[in-house]
């Protein structure tokens, strides 16, 4: 999810008082055990590590689980966290090595062992849940344990292993809590992250306790949390206002982000980089509308990234024309390169080549209060239809649904966020544009594939750049996803709530724990 890691651009810190003095800026012993209320529009599809690869998920695995490995801020590198120490064993990055930390325990007491890591690994390959992060481990072949030691042997030369190792499939769960062959239906949750779930109603909220009992390697106030999850963009903003959250994150309507002042009292603003990018994915397979190469090349034809970034989100987005956000290694303009500006002309060409009629109709799906989804699915349903060569139907579903939707290949196209697993471009590669990624748009390049897999193997990732860039000229060449836009990172809080601006760096990593009264 990505130096690489994104650098923060601004913080602007509006402060009630003037000349404050630097021990107003400790809490008092009040606000100590305060808690911290923190609304978002994300979702959790699953308090399963296994049934889960969303931003709203992982956000809450990142403070209540614990992978062997974890994200600093600002490193492009993983320190050790459940784990003592890791490495590669020989040159050949096909066998990776951990050591467990001792003393680490599940809420039940008992010890975590080399056994639940090896357990907590298997299970996510074995249950291969569709909406699950399994995808993310296709080059681990077997799990082996010898005392504290846990050692992954990987089927191919696999740098980029130690990043997804330290992402939400590699949480560690209590083996005698989560069943082996499918996802675990009791609520709550057994891990051992620097927080503990307390309570949890689903789509409302989500009570986190400071973990006494962790061990690891993040560092902070660990102040008492409330997560609320709010339906819409709207409905936070109303919350916002009306001072029922301290800090609102992921996401605020566009006209409210673009109006945020740094004059205005009360508030704390921080913007920064963000390696989050948004999609249009389209349905390959055979007998789909979008089958064939030239119609989904007349869509990118058509598709006007300004006027979308523009008008639906008043220019809180950045338009983006490459798999590859800008400020990842291998980066191009590849879109930009192959389809300069929209021009209903090449893409009348392109469908009177191909032999279809015209309007081609199509299904575009968008999951329902998700930003400004909606508003964004009826902005390029009108630029498809302006130019009389397709004719859209939107559907939009409940987050959960949507996802089944897409992975189980029911939708034409459909538009999806994708935050970054982790601070590399291979993140962009295989679950997004590989033969059965996460995507499920039925895409297969021989090509992209090799592309893929040679990347993998330089230890030095900035090696990797011309093979993602001949990644991403195969990619716009056949098209299976168009790139819509790159995210910029907004965290608003009250004036009395410090730490906004290490919340999150862009990168999806949601550090709850650097939250403080000040």
């Amino acid at each position: 999810m990505r130096s690489v890691r994104m650098r923060i651009l601004a913080t602007l810190l509006v402060l009630g008082v003037v000349g404050v003095g630097g021990w107003q800026l400790l809490p008092s012993q009040e606000d100590a055990g305060k808690t911290i209320k923190v609304g978002t529009t994300d979702v959790i599809t699953s308090l399963d590590p296994a049934g889960a690869y969303d931003a709203g998920s992982w956000a809450l695995f990142n403070n209540v689980f614990q992978s062997l490995l974890a994200f600093e801020p600002g490193s492009a590198s993983p320190v050790p966290d459940a784990a003592e120490s890791c490495g590669f064993q020989g040159s050949d990055l096909r066998t990776y090595r951990c050591e467990l930390r001792e003393g680490i325990k599940f809420p039940s007491g008992r010890e975590m062992t080399a056994e639940d890591v090896k357990y907590s690994f298997d299970r996510v390959k074995k249950i291969n849940s569709d909406v699950g992060p399994a995808s993310l481990l296709d080059t681990l072949k077997s799990v082996t344990t010898a005392g504290r030691a846990v050692t992954f042997h990987l089927s191919s030369p696999d740098a980029t292993f130690p990043f997804k190792v330290a992402t939400g499939a590699g949480a560690i769960v209590d083996h005698t809590e989560y069943p082996a062959d499918g996802l675990r239906t009791s609520p709550g949750v057994d891990g051992t992250g620097p927080y503990e779930l307390s309570t949890y109603t689903k789509e409302k909220k989500a009570v986190l306790s400071p973990n006494g009992d962790y061990k690891g390697a993040v560092s902070g106030s660990r102040r008492p949390i409330e997560l609320l999850y709010y339906a819409d963009s709207t409905k936070l903003n109303s919350a916002w206002k009306a001072k029922q959250v301290d800090v609102a994150y992921r996401q605020l309507p566009p006209k409210v982000l673009a109006d945020l002042n740094p004059s205005d009292p009360g508030q704390r603003v921080s913007e920064a980089d963000s390696s989050e990018v948004r999609n249009l994915y389209l349905n390959t397979r055979a007998g789909k509308p979008l089958h064939d190469t030239q119609v989904r090349q007349a869509l990118a034809w058509l598709i006007n990234r300004e006027q979308l970034a523009a008008d639906v989100y008043e220019g809180t987005v950045d338009p983006l024309y490459s798999l590859i956000p800008t400020g990842i290694t291998g980066h191009t303009t590849s879109f930009f390169d192959d389809y300069p500006e929209p021009s209903v002309k090449k893409a009348r060409a392109l469908l009177e080549k191909a032999g279809v009629s015209t309007p081609v109709s199509f299904t575009y799906g968008y999951g329902e209060g998700s930003g400004s989804a909606e508003a964004e699915a009826k902005e390029i349903k009108k630029q498809l239809e302006a130019s009389g060569l397709f004719k859209v139907t939107l559907k939009g579903y409940e987050w959960t649904k949507f996802q089944k939707q897409w992975a189980t290949g029911k939708l034409d196209a459909y538009a999806v966020g994708w935050v970054a697993d982790y601070p590399d471009p291979d993140t962009y590669g295989s679950p997004l544009v590989g033969t059965d990624g996460t995507m499920n748009t039925g895409y297969s390049s021989a090509t992209v594939d090799r592309l893929i897999q040679a990347s993998q193997q330089y230890a030095d990732r900035s090696d990797t750049d011309q093979d993602f860039k001949r990644l991403q000229a195969a990619v716009a060449q056949d098209v299976p996803v168009i790139p819509l836009w790159q995210a910029k990172e907004y965290v608003v809080t009250s004036e009395d709530v410090g730490g906004g601006q290490y919340l999150s760096d862009g990168t999806g990593v949601f550090r709850l724990w650097r939250l403080d009264w000040i």
